[in-house]
């Protein structure tokens, strides 16, 4: 049947935001390139998504497969879905007012965010190789675009180009990969391959088509040595577009990773650990280290999603319950770390020009005494101090590493981020112990101090909510682990 009400309630909140991105289509078109139409289409688009969460937290999408089983809803897809839509708010929330003259300020840019956050929905709930590989590309063609959607300059097109070419490559590998694992499970379902894997000796082909897939998914998280269209993309796109790399993408790919792994690969879990313990190391080493020598702070916040990244593959590298309990409660930190850091930084201009450099901080507890306060809360928070959001997600995925035997990758973990703490830190003494001449803009709209607002909310009383969230989180875990 061609509506089968079976398939169309699991995916209602996915195909309620296809459905406006094709309205959106006609009221961008029909309204122009006026400022006016473009915050239309951005406030339909947030409504879009408010609704799509009132969706999914009321559990219309729960336990429930449709597709022929290429599409999963569960308890762990409510719960990563549930964090894609709040980053994407935020980060759409802060791009309806334009800050800075190089910002974007077109109709298309909501409408190809709702695109790429439909495609991030299916990724998450993908259960078949088939659903996996277009919900990759429905996320990745959409931000090839944004990356460069500010036309007038070379820095956003260079960005746009290189993330699209590295892209190109990630999916070959992702592709290549899944056609090595269907030749040899003869099943393109996860249920499928886990049967198949569980039942006969693995050839090496199978085993170099698991290490491609992985690979490929590595390079959507931006973990090393995957990495290297991060900085570049983070640099040159319009900082709107940064924002939004930086918080919801990664959290739907990492999504990903865990249902390949836990789902598809599950008996083999010695093969694929090893893949990511390798991955973790080298993101947290790559991460430390490059934000070190970094000047601009998009550059930096980049390397630092690099080592963010590793920290929580070495959570999911345990291939536990556990592993995967601490991998969600890290990634809902730094859902909040991200977009209360990107509230600031958007903010950072001086006669209504972004201004990136991490020098433009000099003094701005002086002239912006909040903003300081905010973005030193920030910088705790992802450096791991306690009793902040980051320290919880830290403690736990390398709880679960050390409990899975991993010691030597938790000891490294927390080397690198006694590393990392440096540059959060030089970030705080710019701001406090130097002083400026040229001061920052002061204006502050309304949709940057709400995401600041809430997200150091959310960083500072984080241990009080802790004991919910790691319900929620154990429920989903337990979804994860059983969903085959």
């Amino acid at each position: 049947m061609i509506f089968d009400l079976a398939d169309i309630l699991p995916a209602l909140p996915e195909m309620i935001l296809a459905t406006l991105a094709l309205v959106l289509v006609l009221v961008a078109a029909y309204g122009g390139e006026s400022a006016e139409n473009a915050k239309r289409v951005t406030r339909i688009a947030l409504g879009g998504i408010v609704l799509a969460l009132i969706l999914i937290w009321s559990g219309t999408a729960a336990d429930e497969t449709a597709f022929g089983g290429m599409f999963k809803a569960d308890s762990f897809a409510s719960y990563m879905k549930i964090l894609v839509l709040l980053g994407t708010f935020g980060a759409l929330y802060m791009s309806i007012t334009p800050l800075a003259k190089d910002d974007i300020n077109k109709p298309e840019f909501a409408l190809l965010v709702v695109l790429a956050l439909v495609g991030m929905m299916l990724m998450i709930s993908a259960n078949d190789l088939m659903s996996l590989y277009m919900a990759v590309e429905l996320q990745s063609l959409p931000l090839y675009v944004v990356a460069a959607m500010r036309t007038n300059s070379l820095r956003s097109s260079e960005a746009g180009l290189k993330y699209f070419l590295l892209g190109a490559l990630s999916s070959g590998m992702l592709l290549y990969g899944a056609s090595l694992v269907y030749g040899f499970a003869g099943t393109t379902s996860f249920s499928g391959i886990a049967a198949a894997v569980s039942a006969d000796q693995l050839p090496v082909a199978f085993i170099v088509g698991m290490v491609f897939m992985v690979s490929g998914i590595a390079f959507k998280i931006s973990a090393a040595p995957f990495h290297m269209w991060t900085p570049d993309v983070y640099e040159g796109s319009p900082s709107p577009v940064t924002a939004l790399f930086a918080i919801a993408p990664k959290v739907a790919a990492m999504a990903l990773m865990m249902r390949l792994t836990y789902g598809a690969f599950g008996a083999i879990e010695v093969e694929w650990s090893q893949v990511l313990v390798a991955l973790s190391i080298a993101s947290m080493v790559v991460g430390a280290l490059g934000a070190i020598m970094q000047r601009d702070i998009k550059r930096m916040m980049a390397y630092s999603s690099i080592a963010h990244m590793g920290y929580a593959l070495a959570g999911l590298a345990a291939g536990s319950h556990q592993g995967a309990l601490g991998v969600m409660i890290y990634m809902t930190g730094y859902i909040f770390m991200g977009a209360g850091s990107f509230a600031i930084i958007l903010l950072m201009r001086r006669d209504g020009q972004s201004a990136t450099r991490i020098a433009d901080l000099q003094g701005l507890s002086r002239t912006h005494p909040m903003l300081a306060l905010g973005l030193m809360i920030m910088m705790f928070s992802m450096a791991g101090i306690p009793p902040l959001a980051g320290f919880f997600g830290k403690w736990y995925v390398f709880l679960a590493a050390v409990n899975a035997g991993l010691v030597p990758l938790a000891v490294i973990g927390v080397v690198m981020s006694v590393v990392g703490a440096f540059y959060y830190l030089r970030i705080i003494k710019i701001m406090y112990f130097e002083e400026t001449d040229e001061p920052l803009d002061t204006d502050m709209p309304t949709a940057n101090k709400m995401v600041l607002g809430v997200s150091i909310g959310v960083i500072l009383l984080f241990f009080l909510g802790l004991s919910p969230l790691l319900e929620a989180a154990n429920v989903a875990a337990t979804a994860l682990m059983t969903q085959l």
